[in-house]
């Protein structure tokens, strides 16, 4: 009988725990590596209904502080502060403040994302296309139209609790999602090492 050597034994056992470590150090660096497209719906952590809910009433509270004053500002300037015109059933001032709170959404989603609120909770609107930046098509459908359909059916922002990827009605329409900004990164990072 052929006793094995242990220095072998030794040897080959250090080969071993050398190619699981060099596996280990693999698996570290793949998920950066992969394209956005073919991430892992798993891997994505999508902003649920409470978070987007806290993200909209900081909004809320923000552009309509902000939105008075404005309108105010500007009816004054023009002499109409103490009995603005109404058109059919909204007056001058509705009016304005309609177009101070839409204007803000589509401009911070459009140039950077995220508004105020989805800033503070580490929140971001992302192309389900997986686009870098989203178009002003996407933006606009999305935050006008979308928003002004889901505003005046309220029921229809629950939705957000259900679907797979956390989306509201206007998300649906629009191809978008809302994800945590580590996402983001992570997502980022994969386009650098792919291009």
């Amino acid at each position: 009988m052929s006793e094995k050597d242990p220095s072998k034994e030794e040897q080959s056992s250090q080969q071993h725990e050398q190619l699981r470590a060099d596996d280990t150090e693999v698996h570290s660096i793949e998920p950066h590596a992969i394209p956005p497209h073919s991430v892992p719906t798993t891997s994505v952590h999508y902003g649920g209904f409470w978070m987007r809910l806290w993200a909209f009433l900081v909004d809320s509270v923000l552009i309509g502080v902000v939105g008075s004053m404005l309108t105010n500002v500007a009816l004054a300037t023009v002499g109409m502060n103490e009995n603005p015109p109404t058109f059919w059933l909204f007056s001058l001032d509705d009016v304005l403040k309609a177009f101070f709170f839409y204007a803000y959404f589509v401009l911070m989603t459009k140039y950077f994302q995220q508004t105020l609120g989805k800033m503070i909770f580490g929140l971001k609107v992302m192309s389900t296309k997986g686009e870098g930046s989203l178009s002003w098509g996407t933006v606009l459908f999305r935050e006008w139209i979308g928003r002004f359909i889901s505003g005046a059916i309220m029921i229809l922002y629950v939705l957000v609790a259900f679907l797979p990827k956390k989306q509201g009605l206007h998300d649906v329409f629009a191809d978008t999602t809302v994800i945590h900004e580590q996402t983001r990164k992570v997502i980022d990072q994969s386009k650098l090492v792919t291009t």
